[in-house]
């Protein structure tokens, strides 16, 4: 209803084309709320929201106030007077006859129903909103009101009167108003079907991937190290202290224990050398982003461009996925800490059974984009972290403080109602995981570590709607000629999207044998090119090696230029030397007698 006074539009930061835009407007988390003065002719990131809470009320309440501070020459036109009329301008209508309806609402200086209700009204013909205060007390005694909020009508016909309603709220009052006799929508703005073909637009193109909920899919698990190093990662243009602390030591865990396919746990193992060779106290995240994205072609390395949730996936956008999939790895990497308790040798964090959900929790702290889960997850830290003892413990502890969040959020707006928040694992898929004792239900810990530890490992995953690098590098060879269009680039990338998940349909069956065909399929396709080929990829990894010290492109391109003009430069001083010696020779050398 108050869409011709301020709109509201949502971007969806966890959208593949959102992520640019995202970064430059400087998101760090979510949910964020930017106001944007209207005929705003610079670029400008908007003004943060400084609400004391995120109930939708307060947020209400702010947008007004956005809307009473901006400059009066630059307001939206369709925007009403929002400040209060006085009792002389009240009076003054009781002489006039019209056409429409005027309503006021009587309050006191800190309620927000009158402005409310006049913003409820604005699209509605026929009527006149405004609101007064209840400060001239003899007026509002001739007027009838004894308490405020109140409603005072005029009528078309010159009558005016006390509204009479049951409950002096704003639905209320605007409720009655629009059902007063001539008083009628105005005709819609056409600026709202685009937003609709949209939303009908993006339904289209989602595809449901049936999975199996007794198994780990390695597609989450990568979605998740894509989603966290390509977009929640480039919130922070800069690392350094406690995040870069943070973020290194997040690299080392992932790449000693992530179960992943080759190329995947060498991406890691190489971000994680370049990390810990560099002697920096402050790395811009675009070097990260240089490396992740393979700038510099190093052989064998690959990680997925865009999110395939399939254990993860979600009956409608915005539910699930990315923290589904960082649970999921959280899990994955406390479970392989226990099952591989040497992996972490030489690293600096070995022989303490705490030390991935202690990462856990400062990454939470530091990069996670909802603060108030980062809040509530720091809580739980605080209570009983620091009496766990053992590896095992700990995925008992993140399993337990899991299952609190899942029971915190059952029934919230963020719960997914074909996905609802129960208690993990469910009886059907680890029934010796439940007992009850006198009646009431009980975990068996024991059987659920048992559980954990099958769940999480390695043999346990499939690689089904994973993609490879192959698969990757004709997406984008396909997709090069359209780089214009935008639109068009979706839908193709859709379809071949599609024609991959085919593909692998046909090839993948639910036997481990297949599974291990696909997960080694990237590089068994990467052993198969010619010999100058590997060559070549063998001299760009050894450039490569610069990259430990710091060294970019560009970098090299001029040492090599500074190289022969050096050069040269020294052999055009040796001959000229080498020149002015003879003449010299020839110019004093005398002849013997």
């Amino acid at each position: 209803d108050w869409e011709s006074a301020i709109r509201v539009g949502v971007l969806d930061c966890g959208e593949e084309e959102n992520y640019e835009t995202c970064k430059e407007y400087g998101i760090h988390y979510y949910p964020t709320f930017r106001y944007f003065k209207a005929f705003t002719k610079q670029f400008t990131t908007g003004e943060n929201y400084k609400g004391a809470d995120r109930e939708l009320q307060t947020v209400r309440q702010m947008m007004i106030d956005f809307l009473q501070n901006h400059s009066q020459e630059l307001r939206p036109p369709a925007c009403p007077p929002l400040d209060p009329v006085s009792s002389s301008d009240i009076a003054s209508l009781f002489d006039k006859t019209n056409r429409h309806y005027t309503a006021i609402v009587f309050e006191s200086n800190n309620s927000y129903v009158g402005r409310e209700v006049i913003l409820d009204l604005i699209q509605y013909e026929n009527i006149i909103v405004k609101r007064a205060l209840n400060f001239d007390k003899p007026f509002l005694e001739k007027l009838g009101i004894t308490s405020v909020p109140s409603c005072y009508l005029m009528y078309p016909n010159g009558s005016h009167g006390l509204i009479s309603i049951l409950k002096p709220l704003r639905s209320f009052f605007s409720s009655y108003l629009k059902s007063l006799p001539g008083v009628r929508r105005k005709l819609p703005l056409p600026l709202q079907l685009p937003a609709q073909e949209t939303r009908e637009e993006s339904t289209e193109i989602r595809v449901w991937k049936e999975f199996d909920k007794s198994k780990l899919y390695m597609a989450d698990l990568e979605s998740g190290l894509h989603y966290l190093l390509r977009v929640e990662l480039a919130t922070h243009k800069t690392l350094e202290g406690a995040e870069l602390k943070t973020f290194k030591d997040f690299v080392t865990i992932a790449a000693k224990l992530f179960p992943g396919r080759q190329p995947v746990v060498k991406l890691l193992e190489t971000l994680q050398e370049w990390l810990v060779s560099l002697p920096l106290d402050k790395i811009p995240y675009d070097a990260i982003l240089d490396l992740v994205n393979n700038k510099m072609r190093i052989s064998g390395i690959f990680l997925t461009k865009k999110v395939q949730w399939v254990g993860c996936q979600s009956s409608r956008p915005g539910l699930r996925g990315y923290t589904c999939s960082l649970w999921k790895l959280f899990h994955t990497l406390t479970v392989q800490a226990a099952l591989r308790p040497k992996a972490l040798l030489n690293t600096g964090l070995e022989d303490n059974p705490q030390v991935v959900l202690q990462i856990m929790r400062r990454y939470i702290h530091h990069f996670f984009g909802c603060k108030a889960c980062a809040q509530h997850f720091e809580e739980m830290a605080k209570e009983s972290m620091d009496s766990v003892q053992t590896l095992d413990k700990a995925v008992l502890w993140l399993w337990e403080k899991h299952n609190v969040v899942n029971s915190r959020l059952a029934g919230d707006l963020t719960e997914d109602p074909k996905f609802p928040k129960v208690q993990w694992p469910t009886p059907d898929i680890c029934p010796a995981c439940h007992e009850e004792i006198k009646g009431l239900h009980s975990w068996n810990e024991a059987q659920v570590l048992q559980f954990m530890k099958h769940h999480y490992n390695s043999e346990n995953i499939l690689y089904k709607y994973t993609e490879s690098q192959t698969d990757s590098s004709e997406t984008e060879q396909g997709g090069a000629g359209e780089v214009k269009d935008k639109s068009p680039l979706k839908k193709a990338s859709g379809n071949s999207e599609n024609k991959i998940q085919d593909k692998e349909n046909v090839l993948d069956s639910e036997s481990k044998v297949s599974d291990k065909l696909i997960a080694n399929r990237g590089p068994v396709r990467e052993s198969s090119k010619s010999a100058a080929g590997s060559a070549t990829l063998k001299e760009t990894k050894q450039a490569v090696s610069f990259l430990g010290i710091g060294f970019s492109n560009l970098d090299m391109s001029l040492c090599v230029i500074l190289y022969v003009a050096s050069s040269l430069f020294l052999m055009i001083m040796y001959f000229f030397f080498r020149m002015r010696s003879r003449r010299w020779k020839v110019k004093y050398y005398r002849s013997s007698v």
